[in-house]
């Protein structure tokens, strides 16, 4: 702390020092400039002869992110986003006021130049700078290991230091970007309208999930933040769009863990006239679709294991999955004692209360969800773990609905949606039920959307894909953390 006081400490006096030469040390705009990864790009293999004859002029702009002095030269390499390059400052260029100024440079302060592109001796591309111009200090020093900042909190913590010191994670959100408007735009090219709805709800819906709440002050009201937009979204298709897709902030207040942080980002879309077989198809091609423009192919490699996107995937419904993966009868999806008994043996704590579906889906996410490597798509969910699902004609025990799996981890959910209003108020007085038990992730009983579904709503398909474990899964990240520029947290201890 005392080495950071003492470099802070001689920052300020250089700041005062570049006020004294008249030079405002956090400058104005600075025009005109090319980007570093342009001008790399374009010259990166031009040679020294073919640099001489074309006479290549540049004006850029960065962060100095390396600097070396030999008495009346230096050579300092400029950083903008992820990519780098060395400039030159020599007395006999710049004259005496401006190799001045150039001695007052540290790492982390901010330059535009203007100079001619050359190779070196070493043939490094370089830019041998004619005007300095002076743009903004850097008090605080950058880490003393910046080059290769590797300490996890710091990372997440201070984003803007990760970004400097680890120029790879502009690649992942750059990928990030790219991801999110691809979806857009295969949406948009297939008639889907984007929409925006409330991000604040007076009752929290359309999952079972805790929710963050709030307090509007003006309508003496308490609201919820959003856990997903599912139920506004249907009401739209209840009022006649026909496509609709929302790329959407959700927040649930939930644990932390490498595949959790309670503010994420969600792509929900819903197609009138489809079943959730449309959406399993839709879900195939718009993966190939982003692999193939982002990875340059649909074969990825996620945490040392090859993942396929070949379609068709793989299709099981969940009690065979379970049953599949067990050494278990059909009896333990069927009996209470039977299905305590088979997770006591998976090693499984059981709440006292917990229903027969509870404990049969506690063995799913045991015993199967792991070792979903391949994109697997899992059908047929239980009518209690799907309260928004239509039934499944050949047997209403079980629904319409999908969850899709990929190295895994869950990374879309599904379904055939639910349009018959007296079905629906059944389901969401039986969740009533289990919040009055003591089940606060129950889903709320809605009347207002009760009323939505009583004017009629078509058949229709919905489907939700995690975005943050989408670009895991693109950029080969283990944590969600790694995918979220600025990830939630335990508060700073003080210093």
């Amino acid at each position: 702390m005392d080495d950071l006081n003492d470099q802070r400490t001689q920052r300020l006096q250089k700041l005062e020092t570049l006020r004294g030469m008249g030079v405002p040390p956090y400058g104005a705009r600075f025009e005109g400039t090319q980007p570093i990864a342009r001008l790399v790009e374009a010259y990166g293999s031009t040679s020294q002869d073919e640099l001489t004859h074309q006479r290549v002029t540049c004006r850029i702009a960065g962060r100095i992110v390396a600097l070396r002095r030999f008495g009346k030269a230096a050579f300092a390499s400029l950083q903008e986003g992820a990519h780098r390059l060395q400039v030159y400052f020599r007395k006999d260029t710049l004259g005496d006021e401006a190799f001045r100024l150039s001695q007052t440079l540290d790492l982390g302060d901010w330059i535009g130049v203007d100079g001619s592109v050359f190779r070196t001796k070493t043939d490094e591309l370089t830019v041998e700078v004619q005007t300095l111009t002076f743009l903004s200090k850097g008090l605080r020093p950058l880490p003393e290991k910046w080059h290769g900042l590797t300490d996890i909190e710091t990372r997440y913590r201070q984003r803007y230091v990760d970004l400097v010191s680890n120029p790879s994670v502009h690649h992942v959100f750059e990928t990030r970007s790219r991801l999110i408007a691809g979806l857009r735009s295969y949406l948009t090219d297939r008639g889907f309208l984007e929409v925006e709805t409330p991000m604040m709800h007076p009752i929290p819906g359309g999952a079972a999930a805790r929710p963050f709440t709030t307090h509007h002050h003006a309508l003496h009201a308490d609201l919820y933040l959003r856990i997903a937009p599912e139920l506004y979204l249907k009401r739209l298709i209840v009022g006649g769009f026909r496509r609709v897709f929302e790329l959407n902030r959700n927040f649930r207040n939930e644990g932390l863990s490498t595949i959790h942080n309670p503010e994420f980002t969600m792509l929900e879309f819903y197609q009138a006239y489809a079943d959730y077989h449309d959406l399993m198809a839709l879900t195939e091609d718009v993966f190939q679709v982003l692999a193939r423009e982002v990875c340059g192919g649909i074969t990825l490699t996620y945490q040392g294991q090859r993942i396929d996107l070949t379609p068709p995937w793989r299709r099981l419904s969940y009690f065979d999955a379970i049953l599949s993966s067990t050494s278990f009868d059909r009896r333990v999806l069927e009996d209470r004692a039977a299905a305590e008994a088979a997770a006591t043996d998976l090693g499984l704590a059981i709440p006292p209360g917990a229903t027969l579906t509870g404990i049969v889906n506690a063995m799913f996410e045991h015993a199967v969800e792991p070792h979903l490597t391949q994109p697997t798509f899992i059908t047929e969910y239980p009518a209690d773990l799907s309260p928004l699902s239509r039934r499944t004609d050949s047997d209403p025990r079980l629904t319409d609905r999908f969850e899709l799996f990929i190295a895994g981890r869950e990374l879309a959910n599904g379904f055939s949606e639910l349009n018959d209003p007296l079905d629906q108020r059944r389901r969401f007085e039986a969740q009533a039920t289990q919040r009055a038990a003591g089940d606060d992730e129950a889903h709320a009983l809605d009347e207002d959307f009760l009323r939505a579904l009583e004017y009629g709503m078509p058949p229709t398909a919905g489907e939700g894909i995690g975005i943050d474990r989408l670009v895991m899964l693109f950029t080969d990240q283990a944590s969600i953390r790694d995918v979220i520029l600025f990830p939630q947290l335990r508060p700073e201890p003080p210093s």
